[in-house]
């Protein structure tokens, strides 16, 4: 595919309307350099303090506003959506899934990911999480077939288990998208270590778009999105703060390093 992608690192907060709008700003300055596959960050369109608020802001799978902004802008631009997560309602219950959609240029769905591995740490100086609480995990492994090769999903906490990410590389994914809403803490010891390692394991391209900053609560993320080639280089990269970056994805750079070496294909034998 000629077009790049673009990686948008964004600030969500607990205002969706604002955050749509930051959304829309951030993504017409990618497709206005070019790129034809936008990927978002996890909680793109909500990033609440509490599971009472999470909650009462979770949207319905078919209509809610969030997946109607991916329909609306993939049509008005043609562009392919990686759209980060959105917190869904489950039927008859109380929690929500985590939940990542893919839209093509058309509007419609072509994959939904519900995220597998939940936050559920306790960090130094007393902070913990619990994901678990609010959210249902989800149990399938999802690729599906975009112009820019077999794309493998995945959402933020994922990346610590590798096993996943072999499992979309058996699928057949060379590049897999991640997501993320790192803490500060965990970011800035194994963010960057974590994403390249998942690389290099399955010679794919990893995509990974952050949030970034301070959100409701006190909570702060980590930001510095970066896309990583198959030999594990940073080819894009922001900073801190609401930002893009655009990158190429190249196919035979994939395919060149599985030749050279195949380790890769035994990597899913053990499970």
């Amino acid at each position: 595919m000629d077009a790049p992608l673009a990686i948008i690192q964004m600030n969500s907060g607990s205002d969706r309307s604002d955050n749509l709008k930051q959304s829309r700003s951030l993504m017409e300055q990618a497709v206005k350099r070019g790129a034809g596959l936008l990927v978002l960050p996890e909680n793109f369109s909500h990033m609440g303090a509490s599971e009472d608020e999470k909650r009462a802001n979770a949207e319905d799978v078919t209509d809610g506003p969030s997946l109607g902004f991916l329909h609306d802008f993939a049509r008005e631009y043609r562009v392919w959506i990686v759209g980060g997560s959105i917190p869904v309602r489950t039927l008859g219950g109380e929690k929500i899934t985590n939940t990542c959609f893919v839209v093509d240029d058309h509007g419609e769905v072509r994959a939904r990911y519900d995220k597998m591995h939940l936050f559920d740490v306790i960090l130094p100086h007393d902070r913990s999480y619990r994901e678990s609480n609010l959210v249902q995990a989800g149990d399938q492994p999802v690729v599906c077939d975009t112009p820019w090769g077999r794309l493998g999903l995945a959402i933020c906490y994922d990346v610590r288990f590798p096993q996943l990410f072999s499992k979309l590389g058996a699928m057949g994914a060379t590049l897999i998208t991640l997501p993320s809403a790192f803490t500060a803490t965990t970011g800035a010891a194994h963010w960057e270590l974590l994403v390249r390692a998942r690389a290099v394991e399955n010679f794919c391209y990893m995509v990974a778009p952050g949030q970034s900053g301070r959100h409701p609560g006190g909570r702060m993320t980590h930001g510095h999105s970066m896309v990583v080639e198959p030999w594990g280089g940073i080819v894009a990269q922001c900073g801190d703060g609401p930002g893009i970056a655009l990158a190429w994805i190249d196919q035979e750079r994939v395919e060149s390093c599985r030749r050279q070496i195949p380790a890769w294909k035994g990597s899913d034998k053990l499970g």
